[in-house]
This record gives C-alpha cells, structure tokens and sequence, in this order.
C-alpha cells in the first residue's frame, strides 16, 4: 500500500468529521471527492469504508455530550445513580430512530443501486438547502415551543425520527440537515435540534456501520485495514472540533448560511457530473 493511500484516508476523514456533522450532507463531499481523489482499493472495501469511518463521528459525539447521554454518572453513597431524566431521553431518541431503522433495514441495497448516485445527491442538496431557506423565515423558529431537551415529547421525537427517513432514503439529503429542519418545523429550537440530531446519530449511524460491517465479513488486506483505522480517528478528532463549533455557532446564528452552500454545491455537483464528466 502505497503512502499517498494514508495521506488520502486523512483527507477523507478530515471531510467525513466536517460534514457529518454541519447540515451540507457528507455524501455530497464524499461523491466529489472520490473523482478528484479516488483511493486504489477494492470497490467492497470502499463501500464499507464510507459507512465505517463514520464511527470516528460518533465516538466524537459520545464523548462530547457524555454528561448529557450517560445515565450513571452521579453516584450517590457510592452506589450508581440512574437519572431518568437521561433514561427518558434515550427511549424518545430510540422512538425517533425506529422509522429510519427499519426502512434502513428493508431498503439498504435498493438505495445503494437505485439512488446513490450524483444527479439524486445534487438534487436532494439544491432541495434542502431551498427548504432551510424558507423554513428558517416561519413563524415555528421566530416563536419556539421547545427551547430544552426534557421538553420533547415522544411525539415530537417520532416526527423528527420521520424526517430521518429522508435522509435514509434520498443520499445527499443529510440526515443532520433532515432531522433540524423537522425539529424547526415542529417548533423546537436550534440548540435542541441540533442536539437531538447528534444524540440521534449515535444508534443509527452505529447500526448502519455494523450493517455494512457484518456484510463485509472483514475480508480485506491490512494496507486496507491501516487506512480504515486513520480514516476513523482522523474523523474524530475533526468532528469534535465540529461539533463544539455547530453548537457555539446556533446559540447566535439561523441555518441560512448552510442553505446557500448546500444549493451553491448542489448546483456545482450538478453541472459537473453533466457537462464536465
């Protein structure tokens, strides 16, 4: 395996930690990148390295919001403490994940023939992007119901678990961008959608990556593995810095910026898997 293999993994771990998390879907970067950038590895090793390095971005999250998604961390007489307001958390964020978890299940391979590919991706990034736009000017984000986590209702959960679904099955939708705009549409503010999409990501995106984990059956060389390993770690470090810098970034600013970089790519994506390629 040669060293520029490894010196690409970075990179793409760098674009993994950055766009899994900013709503500017990762499947869009990552489809540009690899024709700019291929790596000479087999095609199943790249299929599972897509879904795989994602567990760097999760791990990222874990460790990030730990305080807030681990129920025994108080002890009390040196016996563990359960909080259940942490508990109930974790049953909303299984409610929101079971629609897309399903539909993952059932239609993993269908998508991955049918639908991956640019013209979907471009498409789905001019769309949401266009969607930020307006929903960010409705009257649901100027006058939020929900401003905390322990206010969601499970209903609220199943509907933003709903909007996962398009993400699930439309690439290029990002599942982060998905999951805010149903939040902001349900009245729940940007902190609190920001952070239950990052709480959401924790199961599914685990889930997904075990998925292709399990298919594989792991069967590749050790150049291969090696790469797999950066791209995981490259994109942790990377999203923890992402993530601290999305949640400053809410706490004073609307999702517009993200809108018009979404339609800005979607259109470039576009014009060059059509003219250029």
């Amino acid at each position: 395996m040669e060293l520029i293999e490894f010196i690409k993994a970075i990179i793409y771990g760098i674009v993994e930690g950055i766009t899994e998390w900013l709503p500017v879907s990762s499947t869009g970067h990552l489809i540009l990148l690899s024709d700019f950038l291929p790596m000479k590895v087999s095609e199943d090793f790249w299929n599972v390295f897509l879904v795989v390095i994602q567990l760097g971005a999760i791990l990222a999250v874990v460790v990030y919001f730990w305080q807030k998604i681990w129920p025994f961390n108080t002890r009390v007489k040196n016996k563990p403490f359960l909080r259940y307001d942490v508990l109930n958390l974790w049953c909303k964020i299984i409610v929101a994940c079971l629609p897309a978890a399903i539909v993952g299940v059932l239609l993993d391979d269908w998508v991955d023939a049918h639908l991956y590919n640019s013209t979907v991706v471009a498409i789905m990034l001019i769309v949401v992007g266009i969607a930020f736009l307006i929903v960010e000017r409705s009257e649901y984000v100027r006058y939020p119901r929900v401003t905390r986590l322990r206010e969601l209702t499970y209903k609220d959960a199943l509907i933003i678990g709903i909007f996962q679904v398009i993400a699930a099955v439309l690439p290029g939708t990002s599942r982060s961008g998905a999951t805010i705009i149903g939040g902001l549409l349900n009245g729940v503010d940007r902190t609190t959608s920001a952070e239950f999409t990052f709480f959401l990501a924790i199961p599914v995106m685990a889930g997904a990556s075990l998925l292709k984990i399990i298919k594989s059956d792991l069967e590749f060389t050790g150049g291969e593995m090696i790469i797999l390993a950066i791209g995981v770690i490259v994109s942790f470090g990377v999203s923890l810095a992402c993530i601290r810098f999305l949640m400053n970034y809410v706490k004073k600013h609307d999702f517009k910026v993200f809108g018009l970089y979404r339609i800005v790519l979607g259109l470039i994506v576009l014009a060059y898997f059509t003219f250029l390629k």
